[in-house]
């Protein structure tokens, strides 16, 4: 059984209290129906009459499972006390992005045109665990996109719930500005390392 995480995040510029509550209830659903997936599959295993349907519960576990996932990286990069930190907090990742973009102002303004793609998805700068590289990607809704051998570092949720109801829809822009400007660096460290070090 999957377990709902918990996160403290502290109050935010732009992104209100309340839309990270009503968020945060998104994400337990992910939870809850990842697990509802599982046990269906469980209870039809073997049935041969349950043939399609067990096709289609794995096709949406795929969804509930990822949506449960990215959440959790994307709530975490803004957990935690105190204020955000500064990409020097960061001195791998930051090494990292620097070799390949160039600065971090460079990968930033990079980010910032993936995460204006059109439609909902996902941009995540991930960890390539093959080559060890990192690759930014558009992940569409929760799961289409996601790519092998790859761990998230950087999840930042474009679906509308994220950011209409403190931004508008003329506002996406400056919501992937106030993420950039206050997820905590240290973080993404974190994650970097631990994706560094996964077998």
């Amino acid at each position: 059984m999957y377990t709902e995480q918990s996160f403290t995040i502290p109050l935010l510029k732009g992104i209100s209290e309340q839309t990270i509550a009503e968020h945060k209830k998104l994400y337990a659903g992910y939870v809850k129906h990842a697990n509802l997936v599982q046990e269906k599959l469980t209870a039809y295993q073997g049935d041969e009459t349950k043939v399609y349907e067990i096709g289609e519960l794995y096709r949406r576990f795929s969804f509930e499972y990822n949506g449960m996932r990215n959440h959790e990286v994307y709530f975490n990069l803004f957990s935690g006390d105190g204020s955000p930190s500064l990409s020097t907090n960061a001195p791998q990742l930051t090494a990292a992005i620097e070799r390949q973009w160039s600065s971090i102002d460079a990968w930033k303004g990079a980010f910032t045109t993936l995460a204006l793609t059109r439609g909902i998805g996902w941009a995540m700068l991930s960890h390539d665990m093959t080559s060890g590289s990192l690759i930014m990607h558009w992940v569409d809704e929760q799961h289409l996109g996601q790519l092998q051998q790859t761990i998230p570092i950087i999840a930042l949720d474009m679906w509308e719930h994220s950011y209409v109801a403190d931004y508008q829809p003329s506002g996406k822009k400056q919501y992937v500005v106030d993420f950039l400007s206050q997820m905590k660096w240290s973080i993404a460290e974190a994650n970097f390392q631990t994706a560094r070090h996964t077998r």
